[in-house]
């Protein structure tokens, strides 16, 4: 969707983040959208100088769609709708 060259795998960070222990029941997806603007000096997310880079916003929402669409055709093709879960 934005080329390869758009992408960078993240170097592990040791955050204080749940989501391991949420996919160990429900399979999951944990990604990082960048949206550093360079033109603007960089500030932490936990600093009040942080700004949002608005303009990536509609990149991030095209690619959570596209994982999902690519998702439920990967089901749809195996001919089987079970293993979702009804507590989503």
């Amino acid at each position: 969707m934005l080329g390869q060259e758009a992408f960078v795998e993240a170097a592990p960070v040791m955050g204080s983040e749940d989501f391991s222990y949420f996919a160990e029941t429900i399979p999951g997806h944990f990604s990082l959208l960048g949206m550093q603007d360079e033109t603007n000096g960089y500030a932490s997310s936990h600093s009040p100088l942080y700004r949002i880079n608005e303009d990536v916003l509609p990149y991030g929402a095209a690619i959570h769609a596209s994982m999902a669409v690519q998702y439920l055709k990967e089901k749809a093709s195996k001919g089987s709708v079970s293993g979702f879960h009804e507590e989503l």
